[in-house]
């Protein structure tokens, strides 16, 4: 077996525990270990990415138990992808929490390679209990981290938080054990083959375990009208943290795009195609919802949690067309996203230090470095919104292409175009009264207290900070200049996504051969 399949999840698991009990009075000590553990996670993710991109799946059984008996791990082109973008996005946050984040709370090293450790198993788990026990994981990690630095707003959002996701996990118990009871496991290549085969009798009950599933990861996803819980938790918690959250939607939207990939899109199969008519419209929705938000809000990390719901929305909409193209036209956007949305809210977060008084309301008060500020946040805007030459501009100019194939397509057209349009309103919005109008406000008088803040401001440092927005802006540089490796990749993996007797084979294959 290939031990490389284990070690995303085993490193942050070694990691987390080292950082809290032996290293955690020494602040630089744990910035080291940490950092170096999360470079680490990047380097992997690199080999593991090079590994799956020759097209063979490779399956890693726990304890030697061969599936569906034992517990498996399996890498495909997807999972590669998501651990190394998971790698890459925790290596930019944890360089801009460095610069005085993880001071402001107990074990922020610890919980955040907890949560590594839940969202690489998720991606990387071939059984769907398993998957459970990783949202479990990185959500308790998620709890910690939501309430970092304390305030009874963050506590109060956490509350919800918690209760929202307490709520998730009983459905998810809920359709396990509806699914388990009909099929009699939950390795997903056993419960993908296993399916087409459910008696007539039992095929409501299935039908039911199933759509309970769907649910959970349209929550995860955020997923109008199972959104309602990102916009609070997402401007509630610390920036840096809600800049890492960006990755635990995508894992919903991993779920999504595995469980349905692989079970019920099987032509002819008496479950094919269930829920996935619903997709598109609540994509298109989720959009809606987004970009309204984004012009409706009058926070800075308000409009950032409402762009990220924006952008899921879109990325669904690619993903809801079902089709090989479309599907990897989604996932490019994925990638932009993600990376995009957690830049936005480090860039933010470098606004908010320096607004004594104010924080992120459109609140027009001149503060500290507010030039260059207003340049990032430009960017930062622009990014999201997908402007050319971003690599988010690329992502909707494909799916916009191959929406065209579809009998709505001016429909989907008009809703992109215009939420687009909407969402750039939303940010003009709030870059004229943050940065415009406090620039021209010379009546204004800051108090003492805020005097000394504003002193205190200045004397903090911007290197660190920029240099980790400017590490997820490289990397969609990246992205919008080599567009065609990267589409050549996606393309592959999606069509691997299409072949799922390829994955069924590579998991159950070795235990039939065994005679098991």
């Amino acid at each position: 077996m290939n031990h490389l399949l284990i070690l995303p999840i085993l490193f942050p698991a070694i990691i987390a525990p080292l950082l809290a009990m032996a290293v955690r009075h020494d602040i630089v000590l744990a910035r080291v270990f940490s950092f170096a553990a999360t470079l680490g996670l990047v380097l992997l993710g690199c080999l593991l990415m090079w590994t799956a991109s020759d097209g063979q799946i490779r399956v890693y059984e726990l304890g030697a138990w061969k599936a569906p008996y034992g517990i498996v791990l399996v890498l495909d082109r997807l999972s590669a992808l998501m651990v190394l973008l998971t790698a890459c996005l925790a290596t930019v946050v944890q360089l801009y929490a460095m610069s005085g984040w993880d001071r402001r709370g107990h074990h922020f090293y610890s919980m955040f390679h907890v949560l590594l450790m839940g969202v690489n198993g998720a991606f990387l788990t071939g059984d769907l209990f398993n998957l459970f026990v990783f949202f479990e994981l990185l959500l308790i990690a998620s709890y910690g981290l939501m309430v970092h630095g304390g305030g009874p707003a963050r506590f109060k959002a956490g509350l919800q938080y918690i209760s929202i996701n307490l709520i998730g996990s009983v459905i998810f118990l809920m359709g396990l054990g509806t699914i388990y009871g009909v099929t009699g496991t939950l390795n997903m290549a056993h419960f993908a083959e296993r399916i087409s085969q459910v008696p007539e009798s039992d095929q409501a009950i299935m039908a039911v375990g199933a759509s309970l599933l769907l649910v959970v990861f349209c929550m995860k996803a955020a997923l109008v009208p199972l959104h309602f819980w990102l916009p609070a938790t997402y401007s509630n918690a610390p920036p840096p943290v809600a800049a890492l959250f960006s990755i635990m939607s995508k894992v919903g939207v991993y779920a999504l795009i595995r469980f349905s990939d692989l079970s019920l899109l099987q032509q002819g199969g008496p479950f094919a195609g269930l829920g996935t008519q619903w997709l598109m419209p609540c994509a298109v929705l989720t959009l809606v919802v987004g970009a309204v938000g984004v012009l409706a809000a009058r926070s800075l990390s308000l409009q950032a949690s409402f762009a990220g719901i924006a952008s899921i929305g879109t990325m669904l909409i690619a993903i809801g067309l079902y089709t090989p193209e479309a599907q990897a036209a989604g996932l490019y956007y994925m990638l932009h996203s993600t990376l995009a949305v957690a830049a936005l809210f480090l860039v933010i977060d470098m606004v908010i230090v320096r607004r004594p008084g104010a924080g992120d309301g459109f609140d027009p008060k001149p503060f500290p470095n507010q030039g260059f500020l207003a340049a990032f946040f430009f960017v930062a805007a622009l990014i999201v919104v997908g402007l050319p030459p971003s690599s988010g501009f690329l992502g909707k100019l494909q799916i916009l292409h191959h929406l065209k194939s579809t009998d709505d397509w001016p429909m989907l057209w008009a809703a992109i175009l215009v939420a687009s349009f909407v969402t750039l309103l939303g940010f003009s919005q709030a870059g004229s009264f943050v940065f415009w109008k406090s620039s021209a406000d010379k009546k204004y008088s800051p108090t003492v207290g805020e005097e000394r803040q504003a002193t205190e401001c200045e004397s903090q440092p911007l290197a660190l900070p920029a240099t980790a927005v400017g590490m997820a802006w490289a990397l969609l540089v990246l992205l919008t200049v080599f567009p065609s490796p990267v589409m050549n990749y996606l393309e592959a993996t999606v069509a691997q996504l299409f072949d799922p007797q390829q994955y069924i084979n590579a998991v159950l294959e070795p235990a039939k051969k065994a005679g098991l």
